[in-house]
């Protein structure tokens, strides 16, 4: 059975972090990791994390859970720290706030890679929630039947939490910590050139993967976002693409 590493990045998340904990504990997919890793949380988040551990392993869990908390700087530098310490064979970042979408999601993933190891990553739809899990919309984009490197010249149309990403591939391309908001957004393009490179497949599991809740950083910080997405498709697609992009990014609520 393949391995899941399930990161967590986390920082004075006390109000949400309950939601993510109970979503990934709630999953029927025995072989799978949780890492935490928070900024150094003055709430109660940590107190949330660690009776999350006790009561996984009162129950005889198999899952394995990581913990570290210890002050950082900012969040694509903690994604890369969650990045480095996991061991599964596939990678998700499932931030404070975000929840699988069913029970069976992980079971979902696992059994779309296959047991080969020639997936690259596993991919699905995400929907919008508010702080109860009440569905508020669809993603603005749909994730497309074929996915490509090329398919994000359109925008991001597959979330950050609903990209499953082999790890042997993802750790060669960590987070670009110059970017501040949308280093997910090149991670996700360069993860998808290097599994094309090695000729690997993107699995499309036709399945709501994520429940994103409303209202994440790249929302709360729109304007520098956008900027920082101008460039990074400039960078992968040419100024002419990055500028079409731009002008519809502007019109999308997420």
């Amino acid at each position: 059975m393949m391995k899941i590493s399930v990161i967590t990045v986390t920082y004075n998340a006390g109000e949400v972090m309950q939601a993510t904990l109970d979503s990934v504990m709630e999953q029927g997919y025995d072989n799978v990791e949780h890492i935490i890793i928070d900024g150094a949380s003055t709430d109660e988040t940590m107190a949330m994390s660690r009776e999350y551990a006790r009561r996984l392993k009162a129950v005889g869990s198999p899952y394995e859970v990581v913990i570290q908390s210890e002050p950082d700087s900012g969040l694509y530098y903690a994604m890369n720290k969650g990045l480095f310490r996991a061991t599964g064979d596939y990678v998700v970042f499932l931030n404070a706030g975000d929840r699988f979408a069913s029970p069976d999601t992980l079971t979902i993933v696992a059994e779309a890679a296959g047991s080969d190891v020639k997936t690259g990553v596993v991919y699905g739809d995400t929907v919008i929630v508010d702080i109860d899990n009440n569905i508020l919309r669809p993603r603005h984009k749909d994730a497309p039947e074929k996915l490509s490197w090329r398919s994000f010249k359109d925008g991001m149309v597959v979330c950050h939490q609903a990209f499953f990403a082999l790890r042997e591939i993802a750790k060669d391309v960590p987070y670009d910590t110059d970017y501040r908001y949308s280093a997910d957004v090149d991670w996700c393009i360069r993860v998808m050139k290097a599994a094309e490179d090695r000729g690997m497949s993107l699995v499309n599991t036709h399945s709501v993967l994520c429940h994103f809740l409303d209202n994440g950083m790249s929302q709360k910080h729109k304007g520098k976002s956008l900027r920082e997405r101008y460039s990074i498709m400039s960078d992968h697609y040419g100024t002419l693409s990055a500028v079409s992009s731009h002008l519809s990014f502007l019109r999308q609520r997420v």
